[in-house]
């Protein structure tokens, strides 16, 4: 039977409470746009929880070609590899905007994990949704056209098919990153994001956020 005291301990855990509080092996830390949070090569010694912000994870190659291989949003973990014994950063990561980022020392997090069920039970889901999304990732590189793709990236970038409302505003991001992302080059970004623009499906001026709006649906749906 389990001890009156441990059962009520258990009962009050939150992880909403769990993932917004400070304690022993949890801070919470500020990055403005473009700071580094952990570059490639880093000690892994923490997960990352992302508050406030979104966050840019990037990888370069041993000539120096680098590419964007995600972006994280508010309710994202990133940084997990940690606690396969990684030792180092295999990415970078970067605030694409005022980021607001808990940091979990793996420590805290593996104790957490084999505690408490239900942040376990979280967790695991937030990863296996994310391994669906790179698999839909390589399908979409490998039979979907460049022009497919982009509209794609920026559907996923404004939460369209998410739970809630989208945001339809998204921060601007270089055409250079775009390109990256989705395999092509930035003169084939320039070409249909001024095809999306003149069709009416986002809208955007130099230096500006850019707006996406659902009938961008229309270049995904299309065959």
């Amino acid at each position: 039977m389990v001890p009156h005291a441990a059962a009520k301990r258990l009962s009050k855990f939150d992880t909403k409470t769990f993932l917004s509080t400070i304690d022993g092996g949890r801070k919470i830390a500020a990055f403005p746009k473009k700071q580094t949070i952990f570059a490639q090569g880093d000690s892994s010694d923490a997960v990352f929880y992302i508050q406030k912000g979104k966050v840019k994870l990037t990888v370069v190659s041993e000539i120096g070609k680098e590419a964007t291989i995600g972006i994280l949003n508010e309710g994202d973990f990133f940084g997990e590899g940690c606690l396969t014994g990684q030792p180092l950063r295999m990415c970078s990561a970067t605030a694409m905007t005022d980021c607001s980022v808990m940091r979990i020392d793996k420590k805290s997090m593996m104790e957490v994990l084999h505690r408490e069920h239900a942040f376990s039970d979280m967790f695991v889901a937030y990863l296996l949704t994310r391994n669906i999304r790179y698999e839909e990732d390589l399908v979409d590189q490998l039979f979907n056209s460049s022009e497919k793709r982009l509209a794609r990236i920026l559907l996923l970038l404004a939460h369209f098919g998410k739970e809630g409302k989208p945001e339809t505003v998204i921060p601007k991001m270089s055409q250079e990153t775009l390109a990256e992302m989705i395999g092509t080059t930035r003169s084939r970004v320039s070409f249909f994001m001024n095809r999306f623009r003149k069709l009416g499906f986002v809208e955007y001026d130099a230096g500006d956020d850019l707006q996406v709006h659902s009938s961008l649906l229309n270049i995904v749906l299309h065959e």
